[in-house]
């Protein structure tokens, strides 16, 4: 009987030490490492800081007078990327009592070996490196700097990072290479200055 009552006992503190096992909490797994996100695709300028005032060298002191374009750097280009396109414009022109506003600088089929644009590019539809030039707001294909008088008006560099190269004659305008790029575009990258004369 003694035998039975201990073999009982037995029996029942060891469903009791499984029972308590069974509601321990089991330590989760360890978690997978994550892979960083990669950095984003931006814009620098040596010239200027992101937000800052556009240094005179880079403004139009006379029509006729060349104007200096600043340096512009990327990284972290988007993984497929064919061309850039490097759009410059005045977000305070209104022209012809439109939304449209002033083009200051439009380069196409900038390769995608490139990370930046030199200082001081000269005039022409065509660049060394097959870039393409198109007319800005007077006509001609070349950086044209700003000159705004009153207050400080937003000149807004963008880059764009195309899944293609755009097919379009020398003498295409901003509206063609704006719907050219349509469904095309793998990233953006903006920087922006400030600028008013004071003369």
């Amino acid at each position: 009987m003694k035998r039975s009552i201990v073999t009982l006992f037995a029996a029942a503190a060891v469903s009791m030490a499984v029972s308590l096992a069974a509601q321990v909490p089991q330590a989760a797994p360890p978690a997978a490492p994550q892979t960083p996100p990669k950095p984003p695709f931006s814009m620098t300028s040596t010239g200027f800081e992101d937000g800052g005032i556009l240094p005179d060298k880079f403004t139009a002191p006379t029509p006729t007078q060349f104007q200096n374009s600043p340096p512009l750097a990327w990284t972290n280009t988007p993984e497929g990327t064919v061309s850039f396109v490097l759009l410059l414009h005045d977000l305070e022109g209104a022209i012809n009592k439109r939304t449209d506003d002033i083009t200051h600088w439009l380069v196409y089929n900038i390769p995608a070996t490139a990370t930046g644009m030199a200082e001081g590019i000269q005039p022409g539809a065509k660049l060394a490196d097959g870039s393409v030039q198109a007319p800005n707001q007077r006509k001609t294909p070349s950086y044209l700097g700003p000159g705004a008088r009153g207050i400080y008006h937003h000149y807004t560099f963008e880059l764009y990072a195309l899944d293609t190269k755009l097919d379009l004659p020398v003498d295409a305008l901003r509206a063609d290479v704006v719907n050219a790029m349509q469904g095309h575009i793998l990233g953006k990258a903006v920087l922006m200055a400030r600028y008013k004369r004071t003369d």
